[in-house]
């Protein structure tokens, strides 16, 4: 963070048990050691270290023991070293008790009188406050007149600075507008705690990709950012290295290409070039003006270097074998817990792909445990770790040059590759991905600019895949819309000599030559010094390589099959490999998840001739559902005041 320039840590980790479910405990000596050493730490890099503690889940606002506790609690955290300090009131129900609701006027009333005589108490420190309503999703009814906020920020104390994530929990833009309209609200400007960057929602996504959709004309407007990252502490070094170049800047660089367009999209496939897409050619710019590409260049130049500091993994490391588990399409296991690991065995690295994986390799603990007690050094030992079976390269030059790889974005059409596949793909055996995408070779062990371009493609922001990973998504679905050209030359039994046919196998080649760029950015990953890293990157990447795959392998069927629709529709099968015929099929036509859950309800016990119509919601509807709805409670004794 000092490297970076940037100068604030807010401890505020949900692993400490004592931070939200037993906010009233005091940290043992232990922990508190864990805690004094942390605050030291960030002392001597110039960083200001907030303590956060969240009281809201059960405090009593209006009992002076609980308040006592919450100043004794912080009080402790003050002989640590701590001088920085922020209550969240972030997540709970927004209600309080009867007994509260004898002494406070409202649920904000109570918040703001708590958080003003402990601001009180600690003399006037730097201090944060996280309101209930956090966002603009949550402001009741809206940002403009929602009493809460509007309580806040009238009898919150000036110095006191209040949290913000935008539009919503997770927001894709914030406006100037939307702060100028909260900044009047607040009587103050906002500190953004932005959760961008943040996956403890979905632990099979990862957020590689820069700061953006934050405008820099935002800063001055600011109390500042604060940004909520990836719970992998290594993979967090491209979002803060943007975020610390976007706070550096006034000047708003060009607009990005919007991916999502159709036609924008198209627009983008024609301006591509031998080195790319014309919108990764951005031209020279001031060090003053921020665009995310550009700053996702200089920062992924950074990165690199970090693959190759020697560093350990932390945490425990088990010893219990790995069942052999082969490598294609290996799927993590479901997460039910936003904050550990599941303790389910996970793909060793390797230092080449074979077809079965013969490693010791055990994830870490998914035990949850308090984060100031835990053992996270790593225990000296003469066995090396399960990851560290591959000799270490040396630190490669830096250079776009470093090597011949494939590129994943060339629209190039190398002819003898596309000869191949027409002349070997179409035979009576589906061929099959090369086993070594590696070799044997120093060079070809390590990672490239390149390399770590696709891994930010396939990893890069909630609301937008890379071009990258685009590129592998438009691929597919085109082949896979294309594939029946394929089956009907194979049919005729002669060489596939149509235009299209060969528009069809030069770019199921290209493909393939994408599936192996990820092959490689994964057994490329394995040799890197940096052990903690290649922990936190691995799993994601292992299981997109079993995806990508498995599309392969599918399309190659496609190319080798005679034809694949007669697979599933040649008569053969039983009925009960087609449940549900063709109301099934219809359904599945809808563009949902559980689409079934729309049509659990069962049909009439006595028939009728009443059919019913789906159709959107009307405004004119409002008092028709307000009657249905006052007539349901009236019937059931329900009396409203």
């Amino acid at each position: 963070m000092k490297k970076m320039g940037l100068n604030a840590y807010m401890y505020a980790p949900k692993d400490d048990f004592k931070h939200r479910a037993y906010w009233r405990e005091l940290y043992s000596v232990e922990e508190a050691e864990h805690l004094t050493s942390l605050i030291q730490a960030a002392a001597e890099n110039d960083v200001t270290f907030f303590y956060a503690l969240s009281p809201g889940l059960d405090i009593t606002y209006s009992n002076p023991k609980e308040i006592l506790s919450l100043k004794r609690k912080l009080e402790q955290v003050c002989q640590f070293g701590c001088s920085a300090f922020a209550l969240l009131f972030d997540d709970i129900e927004p209600e309080i008790s009867e007994t509260d609701k004898e002494v406070y006027q409202s649920f904000a009333h109570a918040q703001v009188a708590v958080a003003n005589e402990i601001f009180e108490y600690l003399s006037h420190p730097k201090f944060i406050f996280c309101p209930t309503e956090y966002c603009a999703a949550r402001a009741i009814p809206n940002v403009q007149n929602s009493e809460y906020l509007n309580t806040i920020g009238q009898k919150l104390h000036l110095n006191i600075d209040i949290m913000w994530t935008g539009p919503k929990v997770i927001s894709k833009e914030i406006t100037i507008e939307s702060i100028q309209e909260l900044s009047e609200v607040l009587h103050r400007p906002p500190l953004i705690w932005d959760n961008l960057h943040a996956n403890d929602y979905d632990q099979k996504r990862l957020f590689l990709g820069p700061y953006c959709g934050r405008s820099t004309e935002l800063i001055p407007r600011l109390r500042g950012v604060l940004s909520n990252p990836n719970c992998e502490y290594e993979t967090n070094f491209v979002p803060i290295h943007t975020l610390s170049q976007w706070s550096k800047c006034t000047i708003d660089g060009k607009r990005e290409l919007n991916l999502s367009d159709s036609v924008s999209a198209d627009i983008k496939l024609e301006t591509e070039n031998e080195f790319g897409s014309m919108e990764d050619l951005v031209s020279p710019m001031s060090p003053n003006t921020y665009h995310p590409k550009n700053a996702l260049k200089i920062a992924i130049k950074d990165w690199m270097a970090e693959f190759y500091k020697a560093k350990n993994a932390f945490g425990r490391v088990i010893s219990a074998p790995l069942v052999p588990t082969p490598i294609p399409a290996c799927p993590l296991p479901v997460i039910t817990s936003c904050f550990s690991t599941a303790n389910v065995p996970t793909p060793a690295p390797a230092g080449r792909t074979s077809p079965v994986l013969d490693s010791s390799y055990q994830p870490l603990s998914s035990e949850l445990v308090n984060s100031l007690i835990a053992n996270t050094a790593p225990k000296e030992s003469n066995n090396l770790e399960p990851m560290d079976c591959n000799p270490l390269p040396p630190s490669p030059k830096h250079s776009p040059t470093v090597e011949n790889e494939i590129i994943l974005e060339t629209d190039s059409k190398p002819e003898d590759q596309a000869e191949t596949v027409s002349k070997e793909e179409i035979t009576e055996e589906m061929q099959t991905e090369p086993i070594d995408v590696v070799g044997n070779d120093s060079e070809g062990k390590q990672l490239a600019e390149s390399d770590i371009s696709l891994l930010i493609d396939l990893f890069y922001l909630p609301f937008e895949h890379g071009r990258g990973g685009i590129k592998i998504l438009q691929e597919f679905h085109w082949l896979k819309s294309h594939g029946y050209i394929v089956c009907q030359s194979k049919r005729k039994g002669r060489e596939p000599e149509s235009p299209e046919v060969q528009e069809w196998l030069t770019r199921v080649a290209k493909f393939d030559n994408m599936t192996q760029a990820v092959g490689k950015l994964l057994m490329r990953l394995t040799f890197c010094p940096n052990r903690s890293l290649l922990y936190d990157l691995y799993p994601y990447i292992w299981d997109i390589k079993g995806v990508v795959s498995m599309l392969n392998s599918y399309l190659k069927w496609i190319g080798f099959s005679k034809g694949y629709k007669e697979t599933f529709m040649s008569g053969d099968q039983e009925p009960w490999a087609f449940l549900g015929g063709l109301t099934s099929e219809l359904q599945h036509l809808l563009p949902l998840e559980s689409v079934n859950d729309l049509f659990l309800y069962k049909p009439p016990e006595v028939p009728n001739n009443k059919i019913y119509t789906i159709r959107p919601y009307l405004p004119s509807d409002e008092l028709l559902i307000l009657f249905v709805l006052m007539t349901k409670y009236l019937s059931c004794g329900v009396f409203f005041n």
